[in-house]
């Protein structure tokens, strides 16, 4: 039964996302907004399908948490599953990206309409630059969230933290809020697999870190922060799992200490 749900949601999730690109084809001649409304219904629309077929729910805590104003959202990343459902949260959002994407057809010309800021890896520091040029422009004149994976590709759940550099060049260099973001998504939608679990997906929205904290305080409590919370969270999400009867990957990581 979990193979033939995950398999029906497979497909339903692409069909779903090809109705959307073709609906966006329609408003590229109209503001961006027009388009990011359409980019909010495909992540609504995404993450119901989940719910409907594979029965997998999504929980949110601490949406007090998210100040005014262009912020930066550091965000754990397990799956596929964020990259699209945090966009039903930080709704104006801006992700900086390889290049690559935005060669796609359809999909890659909806990016830069919504401009996004694709970067080109290789160029290094050089990238790392334009990237941060841009992205003073999307959050001081147009108040948006930048969105960061501060591992920089998705990690399977519990896996040894491996953060870069670029969420704290980031944060010294724009001057704004950084949100870290907690979850445990690679439980229920694991990389690199077919399988998708039933059962609650959790996401916690932390304080944010102010700016003005030095670059090696602010990396090392950037990742403290979203890896006591994501461990927790894993934690819960296994107990879940074993209560549902749902197979559930191997555990790679420590339990979190009691008073985490």
């Amino acid at each position: 039964m979990l193979l033939i749900r995950s398999l029906l949601f497979n497909v339903a999730f692409y069909l779903n996302l090809a109705f959307w690109l073709l609906a966006a084809m329609v408003t590229m001649v109209l503001p961006r907004r027009f388009l990011l409304k359409i980019a909010l219904c495909w992540a609504d629309t995404s993450v119901w399908l989940m719910r409907a077929v594979v029965g997998t729910r999504c929980e949110i805590v601490g949406l007090e948490n998210i100040p005014p104003g262009g912020i930066i959202v550091a965000a754990k990343h397990q799956s596929t599953w964020e990259t699209f459902a945090l966009v039903t949260i930080f709704r104006n959002p801006v992700y900086i990206l390889k290049r690559e994407l935005t060669w796609l057809p359809f999909f890659g010309w909806c990016l830069l309409k919504m401009r996004m800021i694709p970067v080109n890896r290789g160029a290094g520091s050089r990238a790392l630059q334009m990237a941060t040029r841009r992205a003073k422009v999307e959050l001081g004149q147009n108040g948006r969230q930048l969105m960061i994976f501060p591992e920089g590709t998705r990690r399977p759940a519990g896996a040894e933290p491996a953060y870069k550099y670029g969420v704290t060049h980031l944060y010294a260099e724009l001057g704004v809020p950084c949100v870290p973001v907690a979850l445990n998504a690679g439980l229920y939608w694991p990389r690199r697999s077919l399988i998708k679990r039933p059962g609650t997906i959790r996401v916690e929205i932390m304080p944010a870190i102010l700016p003005g904290m030095s670059k090696v305080a602010f990396h090392a409590l950037l990742q403290e922060r979203i890896e006591t919370a994501s461990n927790r969270l894993l934690v819960d999400g296994l107990a879940e799992l074993e209560q549902l009867g749902v197979p559930a990957p191997v555990r790679t990581w420590q339990e979190p200490p009691a008073n985490a």
